[in-house]
């Protein structure tokens, strides 16, 4: 007869992935899950492995839940650089208030953590970090053809520096930085490659 599982793998994944995020992977363990999740280790590990195999789990439902649609939509966003502007100011209300202020982002936190010692997470990382930046670099292409940059501006360069800037973003919100002078920082960052009449 089958083991029949007496909770949702997807509900728990999701409370995983908030304690994980909060928290991050160093800090957080077995016993927290459990209590978090209200589920028995035995039954946790039957469905998702040790802690490890459910870290990355909960990082790849991140990936899908939170980073996916976010980059989605800027890559189809063909303003040009009010898409940029929109997705920073966006990306720091984020980070800066509510219920996930402080949190940073799962993905940036886990480029800064012990848990990018994994070759699997970091393929996850990597994965995404090219996400990012490719969805920046199509923004950027077209504000280049909309005449949005100036005349010796590379999108391809100009998406790296942004994506590298969106991570440290992600890093100092979490740790309390001003929403204002992340701001002026991206504004900065992106007047840097804006064309001026």
């Amino acid at each position: 007869m089958p083991d029949i599982k007496h909770f949702a793998p997807e509900a728990a994944l999701d409370t995983v992935v908030r304690l994980f995020w909060r928290q991050g992977v160093a800090t957080t363990g077995i016993q927290d899950i459990v209590n978090a999740t209200g589920i028995n280790r035995s039954s946790l590990y039957a469905t998702f492995g040790g802690k490890q195999e459910l870290y990355r789990a909960a990082l790849e439902r991140y990936v899908q839940l939170r980073s996916r649609p976010v980059l989605g939509r800027l890559e189809e966003d063909d303003r040009g650089l009010p898409a940029v502007t929109e997705f920073f100011a966006s990306l720091i209300e984020t980070r800066c208030t509510g219920e996930y202020a402080q949190w940073g982002c799962m993905v940036s936190n886990a480029h800064a953590g012990a848990e990018n010692d994994d070759p699997q997470v970091r393929a996850i990382l990597d994965r995404q970090h090219r996400r990012l930046r490719d969805a920046l670099h199509t923004v950027l292409v077209s504000a280049q053809r909309q005449e949005q940059l100036t005349a010796g501006a590379d999108p391809e360069s100009a998406a790296d520096i942004l994506a590298l800037l969106a991570h440290g973003v992600n890093l100092r919100s979490r740790a309390g930085a001003d929403a204002g002078q992340l701001q002026r920082t991206v504004a900065a960052a992106i007047a840097a490659v804006v064309h001026r009449a």
